[in-house]
């Protein structure tokens, strides 16, 4: 049982570390997108540093290697390759997430996983990963903010979690994600309370202003 839980974290991490905003900035632009905009290494500051389009393709990119590890890790527990339950696919989402916040090659320095933590949800329940994309969603065109929209979408994952009674471990798992995001997401809540964070379409009008 315990070599299942080290392929599931192996396999996860190394997912995760598939850092395709950090990719696509060096290939194309030549710079690192950690220096850009929020200096974080994610969809939501490729977004507001090289452009709406770019940044939907990293967020759909970094949904994508979830799923796929996820639903690998699915494969090998059907053909008995691993041992594993529901608790195997939300151990693998967490690492995915870490390896996206903390890749290696990076320095430990990657994003805060927002669009994995979404592709973690679509993988598990597809039908909790609909509201869940609904729930980010709406919330950031309220408020204009991505933040508020990612904490909206922890929140409502441990509280989907607690509803299809999936297991205690699999919520204290969704609660550690939680409160990874929080972590992470902290300096965008004082900018907010203190008004001095950028909306998201303020960040998109000044984007689109440079480019005339």
């Amino acid at each position: 049982m315990m070599k299942s839980y080290l392929i599931v974290i192996i396999i996860g991490y190394l997912f995760g570390c598939l850092q395709w905003s950090y990719f696509l900035s060096k290939g194309i632009f030549k710079k690192d997108i950690r220096t850009l905009g929020g200096g974080n290494a994610g969809a939501s500051n490729t977004v507001v540093s090289l452009g709406w389009k770019w940044g939907v393709l990293v967020a759909i990119l970094d949904i994508l290697k979830a799923i796929a590890s996820i639903l690998l890790v699915s494969y090998l527990i059907k053909l008995s390759i691993i041992e594993g339950n529901i608790l195997h696919l939300y151990l693998n989402g967490l690492f995915v997430i870490l390896g996206h916040d903390y890749p290696f090659f990076m320095g430990f320095k990657g994003g805060k996983g927002t669009a994995s933590l979404l592709g973690m949800i679509i993988a598990i329940d597809y039908r909790l990963g609909a509201l869940g994309f609904l729930v980010i969603f709406m919330v950031t065109v309220l408020t204009d903010y991505i933040a508020l929209g990612t904490l909206s979408l922890v929140t409502f994952f441990i509280l989907g979690t607690i509803y299809l009674k999936f297991g205690f471990i699999p919520v204290i798992i969704t609660i550690i994600i939680a409160s990874l995001s929080f972590y992470h997401h902290i300096p965008n809540l004082k900018a907010i309370k203190n008004k001095e964070e950028k909306g998201l379409r303020e960040a998109l009008r000044k984007r689109s202003k440079s480019k005339i």
